[in-house]
Parts: structure tokens; C-alpha cells; sequence
């Protein structure tokens, strides 16, 4: 900013017993402290710009949360019969190296993974369900699998003795990964816990915004003998 003084001015410094030199050099130093603190403005306003991993972050988290194609998938792995390795700290699932062993066939995975599907989503984990309401979905579900099974058996792979065998094994875990599911939903429990995330995460994106568009007032501190401080509120 270049200081300029109008006559008025001037003539009422001298009259308070400065030199038009002292006058200059004073003018000079409010320039150049005003160029500082232009770039120290600057400055801090790079450093105060919001933190777009912490954001990112936040986001991740929501996703994991929702996140349900891993259940799924190691549902579906569990039920053909895969076998689980560990390789290079990597879980890897392979084939089943006896096939006939396993106790469903495609066909049997397919239809159970049809079914699972509508029972295991966002917009059951997301709904409101009263524990009344889960235990009574859950005993319709438990009848209705149980009975699919029995009249299916033999059409979806479990035609010997030793298969049947697990057909209790796989109600069971297959109604405990329902009953898990709307557990997260009982009394809106992970509704809220996503909107109270989504909360903090625009919070902290409000914080980060407003810390970096705040207008940074600069705290003008001038020289103890700089004439312009006796200047009633024009520079100082």
C-alpha cells in the first residue's frame, strides 16, 4: 500500500515538531511493515487450508461402515467349500481340492446368495427395526430357509449321507449372518452412527473452510518512534 498524506497532514505534523525527512522515513517503514504482513497473510492462510486427507478419511470411514460386498463374498467362499490361505500376510481363498465333498453345488450357492442378498444390503443395516420386529423376521427366515433346504437337498448338491450331515451347520451360520445384519439396524442404531459421522465429518470441513477463507487481521505494530502511532487512528 503506498501512504499518502494529504497537505492537511503534513502541516500538522510539522506543527508537532517533525521534519519533512522524519515524515518521509516514517511513511516509508508503514509501506514496507504493511508489504510484510501482506506476505505473512499469505502465509498463514496457506497454512490454515483445510486438510484433504482428514476429509478423505472421514469418507473412507463411512464407506467401510456401509461396506458390505466382503461379508458377502466370504459368505458365498465359505459356502462352496473354498479353502482360506494365507500368502505373503494376504488372505487367499483356493478351491476346494475334493469337490465332491463339498455340500452344495453351484446351484445350491447361487439360490442362498439370492436370498442373502435382500436380507444383507444398505437399506436393511440402515432401517429402523424394533427387537420385536428382528426376532420375529428372524423366525420367518429361519422357517423359510429350513424349508427351502429340506425340499431342495438333493437339486442343490446334498445327494449323500455325509453332506446332509451339514445341512444344520448351514441354516445356522447363514441365519446368524441375518440376524447379524439387522442387529446393526436395531432402533436405528447405525442410521444414527452414520449421521452423527457425517456430522463431525462436515464440521471439520466448516472448520477447515472457515480457517482458511478468515480474513487474517494483521496486528499493525509500529516502530515506538514512528511519528504516524500520534496520528489519531489514520495509520496506526
Amino acid at each position: 500500500m503506498v501512504v499518502q498524506l494529504s497537505f492537511e497532514d503534513k502541516q500538522d505534523l510539522k506543527k508537532k515538531g517533525y521534519s519533512d525527512d522524519q515524515i518521509n522515513i516514517a511513511m516509508a517503514e508503514i509501506e514496507r511493515e504493511d508489504l510484510q504482513g501482506s506476505t505473512t497473510t499469505k502465509t498463514q492462510q496457506q497454512t490454515y487450508s483445510p486438510s484433504i486427507f482428514s476429509s478423505q478419511k472421514m469418507d473412507d470411514m463411512a464407506r467401510y461402515q456401509l461396506e458390505l460386498n466382503d461379508l458377502l463374498e466370504q459368505t458365498e467362499h465359505i459356502l462352496k467349500g473354498d479353502i482360506v490361505t494365507i500368502k505373503q500376510g494376504v488372505k487367499v481363498w483356493g478351491t476346494n481340492p475334493h469337490p465332491e465333498k463339498n455340500p452344495l453345488n453351484d446351484e445350491g450357492v447361487r439360490k442362498i446368495m439370492l436370498e442373502l442378498q435382500t436380507y444383507i444390503n444398505r437399506h436393511i443395516i440402515l432401517g429402523d427395526y424394533e427387537e420385536n420386529d428382528i426376532n420375529r423376521i428372524m423366525r420367518d427366515y429361519g422357517k423359510k430357509l429350513t424349508n427351502f433346504l429340506f425340499m431342495k437337498y438333493e437339486e442343490m448338491g446334498m445327494d449323500t449321507e455325509e453332506k446332509r450331515q451339514e445341512y444344520t451347520s448351514i441354516i445356522i451360520n447363514v441365519v446368524n449372518l441375518v440376524y447379524a445384519s439387522y442387529s446393526r439396524a436395531k432402533d436405528g442404531g447405525e442410521r444414527r452412527s452414520l449421521r452423527e459421522m457425517i456430522s463431525i465429518q462436515q464440521t471439520h470441513q466448516s472448520q477447515g473452510s472457515g480457517m482458511m477463507n478468515m480474513p487474517m487481521q494483521q496486528q499493525k505494530t509500529r516502530g515506538v518512534l514512528n511519528p504516524m502511532r500520534y496520528i489519531a487512528g489514520k495509520y496506526a
